[in-house]
């Protein structure tokens, strides 16, 4: 079973601030979730050949072959913002 200080945890790992209802019912949910897994060891798999995927799959790609680069004309009126001649973007990633 999940307790309180485990939902804590997983609510900073994902940077979520939960309200003490929303704890119960994580904790609630999580509880079930794990539930089906362990309905899931009861199954009789002796004799089930393992696999990765049900149908086969191959990937198709094509060559990487090297071709002509923007003309730094065209970079410049694409880009959002240029900064000592390099595309400038918005941060995706805030650092603690």
């Amino acid at each position: 079973m999940i307790d309180a200080a485990q939902i804590d945890h997983l609510a900073a790992l994902a940077r979520l601030q939960l309200t003490p209802e929303e704890r119960l019912d994580m904790q609630a949910d999580l509880g079930r979730i794990l539930g089906y897994f362990e309905l899931l060891n009861e199954v009789d798999v002796d004799g089930v050949e393992e696999m990765q995927r049900p149908v086969s799959l191959v990937n198709v790609l094509r060559d990487d072959v090297p071709g002509e680069a923007f003309p730094r004309s065209v970079v410049e009126a694409l880009a959002p913002e240029m900064q000592d001649g390099q595309v400038r973007v918005p941060r995706t990633v805030e650092a603690d």
